[in-house]
């Protein structure tokens, strides 16, 4: 296992690479008492506003477990075979215009464009860490 704390300014290439594939992710985030939730997501990463971005809907189980605790810890991982990459950090839940919109653009560009959605919300996770395995 490796792992790459961000510097922004130079995400190795394996991981923009794989960032640039399309692959779902799982995102973990924390139920009221504790307990996980993990749910499929897209995620995609955002190195020029240094941070990952899920979009979501506000009635989301997700979006509510972040909503309740602003800044809780969230863990994304890409699993494809024997490659693999989880993004941890913390997250927040934004309905800004522009940030969901960011939010979406980045998501387009890696998957597909979503359906119009006027309630989207997204959340922004602050990377801490990437962990990935050798083979990435």
């Amino acid at each position: 296992m490796t792992t790459w704390k961000p510097g922004w300014d130079a995400v190795p290439e394996p991981i923009e690479r794989f960032f640039g594939e399309y692959h779902l992710a799982t995102l973990t985030t924390l139920r009221a008492d504790g307990r996980p939730h993990v749910v499929p997501v897209g995620l995609t990463l955002d190195v020029e506003q240094r941070c990952a971005w899920v979009i979501t809907f506000p009635e989301s189980r997700k979006a509510r477990n972040v909503a309740e605790r602003p800044g809780s810890p969230v863990a994304a991982c890409h699993v494809d075979g024997a490659r693999w990459l989880t993004v941890e950090g913390t997250a927040t839940t934004t309905s800004d215009p522009a940030q969901v919109a960011r939010a979406v653009e980045r998501y387009a560009a890696r998957y597909r464009r979503p359906k119009e959605r006027p309630d989207r919300v997204a959340l922004r996770i602050e990377v801490d860490r990437v962990l990935h395995g050798a083979r990435l």
